[in-house]
């Protein structure tokens, strides 16, 4: 066997092994929604995310963290939404809208909520 077929059999194995790896550690590194939810009030303290009236978090300061975070949440959101509404025979957007109300009401002083199409700390 010469040195490069040596060298290009090792990269192969290399590249495999690499390959398994990161296909192996993806799911480890995926965010869950429950990790999400305990990442939420921190993500908020910090600023990274805030409350909309429409019943979905915005994020102020993009990053990874913020962007999964506000994803995960608003999936979960949504389909809560979506089966209220079906439930109640109501537009999803009535239930959005009542979320969004109820969100802002919540949110504490300090938290970022989105109105008039600026973020402002809640006073």
């Amino acid at each position: 066997m010469t040195f490069l077929s040596r060298f290009t059999a090792f990269s192969s194995l290399k590249l495999l092994v690499l390959s398994v790896l990161m296909a192996v550690s993806l799911p480890i590194m995926a965010m869950t929604l429950q990790q999400a939810m305990a990442a939420l009030p921190n993500a908020k303290t910090q600023g990274l995310v805030g409350e909309q009236l429409n019943g979905y978090l915005g994020v102020i300061n993009a990053n990874s963290e913020a962007d999964t975070i506000a994803k995960l949440i608003n999936d979960a959101r949504r389909a809560e939404y979506t089966r209220l509404a079906k439930d109640n025979n109501i537009a999803v957007a009535d239930v959005e809208a009542l979320a969004g109300q109820k969100a802002i009401e919540r949110t504490q002083r300090g938290h970022f909520i989105l109105l008039e199409g600026k973020w402002v700390q809640k006073r």
